[in-house]
């Protein structure tokens, strides 16, 4: 695949990035990225794989847009006030990129119907509010194998990490946080609050993360980080970074867990 004119003057500053470069730009291209949820994570997200020319993207949420959202979730206006997340950022990507594809699905994603939505994807960049959903979709991506980028945020506390475990060696979201939370339990913004540009810093970082897996083997930012959970305190400001070991027992990446959780 060569780049058109248009697509040269469009992608000139990541053409000119070594780190990029040409076959970077026509690899970003070619990828088609599944996005979990279009709220505080997945706007910012949605926005900036946009904006590299990621070929086709999938939306998936079963929200609508509500007024409390305008204050991070930066595709959506007072118009679209009661409209699904999902179909009102399509309609955001269309206008911004006419060439890119953009799919949706509006509904909850779950154990009955991950791999059937996430199916054919490169990647799944997940920004989801609850536990059931993320290791719902992480078992998916691994038995897929399709890599994991997941982002979560809360207050003024970020964390963003890629997964592999479908590769030997890497680990999955459920070897980070167990089998615990197999729950719709993650704390609420509506209860705990959040800081809007956080959600943009952590979105953004999290679209970073999902480029290196995109560009790997293509380009030399292609460095997917496997395991390495990126911590962002946008209080003090600061990010540390600790490394998700695989866990030998894991019911979504392990062998024998992989036995435990089909026959479950």
């Amino acid at each position: 695949m060569t780049l058109a004119p248009d697509r040269l003057d469009r992608f000139a500053r990541h053409i000119v990035l070594p780190e990029v470069g040409g076959a970077g730009q026509v690899a970003l291209g070619d990828s088609h990225v599944v996005v979990i949820g279009c709220g505080g994570i997945g706007s910012p997200a949605l926005q900036y794989l946009a904006g590299a020319g990621v070929g086709t993207i999938t939306l998936v949420d079963d929200d609508v847009v509500d007024a409390s959202n305008l204050q991070r979730q930066t595709v959506f206006t007072p118009a679209d006030l009661g409209q699904p997340k999902a179909e009102v950022a399509a309609r955001w990507v269309e206008r911004f990129d006419r060439s890119l594809k953009v799919r949706t699905h509006v509904g909850r994603i779950g154990g009955r119907n991950a791999a059937a939505i996430l199916e054919g994807a490169d990647l799944v960049l997940d920004g989801c509010d609850n536990f059931a959903t993320r290791l719902a979709v992480s078992d998916a991506c691994v038995m897929l194998n399709v890599p994991l980028t997941s982002a979560a945020l809360g207050r003024f506390q970020g964390q963003v990490a890629n997964f592999a475990g479908h590769l030997s060696g890497e680990s999955c979201y459920r070897c980070f946080v167990g089998d615990a939370f197999d729950a719709e339990d993650c704390d609420s913004c509506a209860a705990d609050g959040v800081l809007g540009a956080m959600a943009g810093m952590v979105g953004s970082f999290a679209a970073m993360q999902a480029i290196r897996i995109l560009l790997m083997g293509k380009a030399t930012l292609g460095d997917p980080q496997w395991g390495k959970l990126h911590l962002i305190d946008g209080l003090a400001p600061s990010m540390r970074t600790m490394r998700i070991a695989k866990d030998p027992e894991c019911r979504g990446c392990s062998e024998a867990g992989a036995v435990d959780l089909a026959a479950g």
